[in-house]
């Protein structure tokens, strides 16, 4: 008798995690690949990150912690909103997390009931969707294109028929770079607080822009759950430790749920994370080298038919209109690796309604990557 698997499991793949075992697969077998499908940094943590743990290490057990985090991270999180944003933050009000991923599961269970619906642009990161899946809310996928930034609007929530329990926007976001400006944000803010709609910020990408500041819900509203990261702009995907800023009536809520589901954050992460802040140098020049990338494929790839792009204000995506060149991004994807061993992502993964004629790629490599991809896909499309 076979034993049942939940319901709740049955999330789709993240592709683009697929055409990297891919790519790696092609790696293995002794043939290059130019890696522009991941979503992450080329690079690793700052060099004062190593520096920090390497004293932290010998001095400290690295056992539990409280489960909201250590209060020197909380703190040195909400001075990090004071220097980057000029507001005073309660550092009560900080979460730590297992990243951001961690962060959104516990944002959605303590925000949405199963039933619920929550709106969110598409295309968008799919873990949001998958996520709000597995836990039972169903995710209200709003058809956003460049008029709108790729973003959502209030006149695109009234298209939605139903109600709402909640709104993720993202900013910049992922895959498009696209951006919401203060204004817009504020139209947001507004319209989830007539209609008693939670409101949750992804912010992970605030730091890495290209001439537009990126704005935080927490400025506008007290009511927002923001959440953000070490792993984009502080180059520290592997080490699992992002945060969240969350009203105070759910500050219990969360710490209950994360000592039941987390404990607590890795340790000697979150030590990690207070030595980041004090690395902005080293990091903005990361970010100087995405502003490079990111003019160099702008500028070079309407050679190789790629014509149709989202501008990138920030992040480090383009987002492609392919519908010219394939109705199957997937198997366009494949045919890039296998003939250029280029490798880029679907936008399958980022809007199913659509994706089909659509590819994502990252510019966080080399600026040297960025240069031979761009013109191993000259040669082939051009």
């Amino acid at each position: 008798m076979a034993l049942k698997i939940a319901e709740r499991s049955r999330v789709p793949p993240f592709i683009v995690m697929d055409v990297m075992r891919a790519a790696n697969e092609r790696a293995a077998s002794g043939q290059d690949v130019l890696h522009l499908e991941v979503g992450q940094p080329s690079t690793g943590a700052p060099q004062g990150v190593l520096d920090a743990v390497r004293r932290s290490l010998p001095n400290d057990p690295m056992g539990y912690t409280d489960a909201l985090g250590l209060p020197a991270l909380r703190r040195r999180i909400a001075e990090h909103y004071r220097e980057a944003y000029g507001m005073v933050l309660d550092p009560e009000r900080v979460v730590v997390c297992t990243g951001s991923s961690g962060a959104f599961v516990l944002a959605f269970l303590s925000a949405f009931e199963p039933g619920d619906r929550v709106a969110l642009a598409s295309p968008g990161y799919p873990a949001y969707r998958n996520i709000l899946r597995a836990l039972g809310v169903e995710p209200i996928p709003i058809l956003a294109g460049p008029e709108t930034n790729f973003q959502p609007t209030p006149k695109l929530l009234d298209g939605v028929s139903g109600p709402l329990q909640g709104l993720i926007v993202a900013s910049p976001s992922n895959p498009t770079g696209m951006m919401v400006s203060r204004t817009e944000l504020e139209a947001l803010v507004a319209y989830c607080d007539e209609r008693g709609i939670r409101l949750v910020s992804d912010e992970i990408y605030h730091g890495i822009t290209f001439g537009k500041r990126a704005e935080t819900a927490l400025a506008l509203t007290e009511d927002a759950i923001v959440v953000n990261s070490f792993s984009k702009y502080y180059s520290m995907t592997g080490w699992r430790i992002g945060w969240m800023v969350a009203p105070s009536s759910m500050l219990r809520p969360l710490e209950c749920l994360t000592q039941n589901l987390y404990i607590s954050p890795p340790t000697v992460s979150q030590y990690a994370g207070i030595a980041a802040f004090d690395c902005r140098e080293e990091l903005d020049a990361h970010v100087a080298r995405y502003a490079r990338n990111r003019a160099l494929l702008l500028e070079r790839l309407p050679e190789a038919g790629f014509r149709d792009m989202s501008a990138a204000e920030g992040a480090f995506y383009l987002y492609v209109d392919v519908a010219h060149l394939t109705n199957d991004s997937e198997a366009y994807c494949r045919q890039l690796l296998a003939e250029t061993g280029v490798a880029v992502t679907p936008g399958t993964d980022f809007d199913p309604e659509r994706g089909h004629r659509s590819l994502r790629i990252s510019f966080a490599g080399a600026t040297a990557v960025m240069a031979e991809a761009a013109r191993r896909l000259i040669a082939r499309n051009g």
